[in-house]
């Protein structure tokens, strides 16, 4: 089946309209459903057994320059996937995918972001089985896989597009230009403008969200017409080598080379990301992950434009509530969800040691933390809601941190295991919160260094002032992808909004309903901001997009 430039516009140019209207209004707007009932009765069925289908199989995607077959990815929640992909030789696979470049530059941005909404339209009708795939690689529950792993991260795919579009269609594809010369004739240029892509992108995916966190990247570096080199984390292939299968059939049938998309799948210790990152052919890359590769990337990768989001210690002023139990119940959500994998879940609390007025009466430091400390106890007591919640624990090094811990100082909420009756090998935990005085030396080198995972720290400090100072040399210093705040004081909210522009942090304010500190709508909402140590980029802006493509002009005479 061909895919005609009239059919792609037909089917997609207005999804594309409206995603171009979201991103200027920033109001809510999503064409990828998030309840599972909205794809149909079967769709569950069918989705679980085409997971199920590619279990123990050899995922073949006819690319060039495979030298053999790699897999070593086993679920969280227990189970071998058995899954063998193919392992790539670069010196031959690399050529290839630059083969493709001049006819998908030639495309033209228009023709560009429909085939990336076809895309994106084919792995939206695989939502059940592209969330099977994200949980049983990221330990996500079901629920949060699907919809994370699913619409939202379909939704952040196109609002990348939606931004490569705006950006490469701002200079007009030709121009007349004439410049009066009084009594001589004009001078007279015709002019041409063609947005070219920086050559090949490399999409470095991370093991907690390999599609959430992997497709801005991704289709904003195709969008702008570069090929994209997708190297999944060793524990998360599956989920993208999903989206590079689709991705590949949909550019065949729009008539452009699948090699514009491929996969790197390395074996057991390779290391293959360092290798490809200096090649001279990667001339972009996208990359979620420690701080310690994001640095190494951002220093050794220079023939790259490089964009990183790394470790942040994410923190929460409490100063004052008029909400007390609204805000207990929101910050205990926030941090169980997905037992504090995320890297937006708060992990710094700053609550004043003489404590904190609320609508329930004065609160004391303890106070506050025990009080906690019994949320987050409520929302987990039932074992089959914490299962939905937590999800597994991701890898052993998120164990191991969650283990030392209680090493850490007082324990004001203990971990406790969780048996998931489905999945019986899943490692899961319940959050544990740690009591620390912010005035004690040897207590700095703990909250002021990121402990991902399902760990919080509630930090007494002298004075609300105190907090937002430590909050300012928190985001300078070591970095924030999430800053929140609680405060019924103007005066307050003003400090710590003023902290955030100065240091370029993104602020939620007085949560105690439905919105969390630790989600981000697309279309809307900024993931990141790209203007401190976290990250370098914000997901996603202007900034985002604009860098990986140049404009060239032609210009002739009239």
């Amino acid at each position: 089946m061909q895919l005609t430039e009239t059919r792609l516009i037909e089917r997609h140019r207005p999804t594309l309209d409206q995603a171009l209207e979201a991103i200027r209004s920033r109001a809510y707007w999503s064409p990828h459903p998030e309840h599972p009932k909205a794809y149909g009765e079967s769709a569950p069925a069918e989705g679980l057994a085409a997971f199920e289908a590619l279990r123990g199989t050899r995922f073949d995607l006819d690319q060039p320059g495979t030298d053999g077959w790699t897999g070593q990815e086993v679920s969280p929640y227990g189970p071998e996937l058995g899954i063998e992909y193919p392992h790539a030789d670069p010196d031959v696979l690399l050529p290839a995918m630059r083969a493709g470049l001049a006819a998908w530059r030639e495309a033209g941005p228009e023709r560009r972001a429909l085939v990336c909404l076809e895309i994106l339209s084919r792995i939206s009708a695989r939502t059940h089985e592209f969330a099977h795939a994200v949980m049983h690689t990221s330990g996500q529950a079901f629920m949060m896989a699907f919809q994370a792993g699913g619409p939202h991260a379909q939704d952040r795919g196109l609002e990348a597009v939606a931004y490569a579009f705006a950006e490469q269609t701002r200079v007009p594809s030709t121009a007349d230009w004439s410049k009066p010369q009084g009594k001589r004739p004009p001078l007279e240029l015709r002019k041409s403008f063609t947005t070219a892509g920086r050559g090949i992108a490399l999409m470095i995916g991370c093991n907690t969200f390999p599609t959430w966190n992997g497709y801005p990247g991704l289709f904003a570096s195709l969008a702008t017409g570069n090929a994209v080199l997708v190297k999944p984390h060793p524990r998360a292939v599956l989920p993208l080598a999903l989206t590079v299968r689709v991705a590949r059939e949909v550019l065949a049938e729009a008539g452009f080379a699948p090699d514009l998309v491929a996969l790197a799948v390395e074996r057991p210790g390779e290391g293959i990301a360092k290798t490809l990152a200096v090649r001279p052919e990667i001339r972009i890359i996208d990359y979620t992950g420690s701080t310690a590769f994001g640095d190494w990337l951002e220093t050794n990768a220079r023939q790259a434009q490089v964009y990183t989001e790394k470790a942040g210690v994410n923190t929460v002023v409490v100063d004052s509530t008029d909400d007390y139990q609204g805000m207990l119940s929101n910050l205990a959500f926030s941090l169980s969800l997905y037992s504090g994998q995320m890297c937006t879940t708060p992990q710094n609390l700053l609550i004043p040691r003489d404590g904190i007025a609320t609508d329930a009466g004065h609160k004391s430091y303890d106070d506050v933390v025990g009080d906690l400390a019994a949320s987050v106890g409520g929302l987990l007591g039932d074992d089959a809601r914490a299962n939905a919640l937590l999800g597994a624990l991701v890898n052993p090094e998120v164990k191991s941190r969650l283990d030392g811990a209680a090493g850490l100082g007082e324990v004001a909420l203990p971990t406790r295991k969780i048996t998931n009756p489905d999945f019986p090998d899943a490692v899961v935990r319940t959050p544990v919160i740690v009591k620390l005085d912010g005035a004690k030396p040897e207590a700095e080198s703990v909250y002021l260094s990121e402990c991902f995972g399902p760990v919080s720290f509630a930090v007494a400090v002298d004075s609300t002032a105190a907090a937002v100072e430590l909050l300012r040399r928190t985001i300078r210093d070591q970095g924030v992808m999430t800053v929140g705040a609680y405060t019924t004081s103007p005066e307050t909210e003003r400090a710590v909004e003023d902290v955030c522009l100065e240091e370029s942090a993104q602020l939620s304010l007085n949560l105690t309903g439905g919105v969390y500190v630790n989600q981000t709508a697309a279309f809307s909402d900024f993931h990141g901001s790209g203007g401190n140590p976290a990250a370098n980029a914000a997901l996603c802006d202007a900034a985002f997009v604009a860098n990986r493509f140049r404009v060239v002009e032609v210009r002739r005479q009239a």
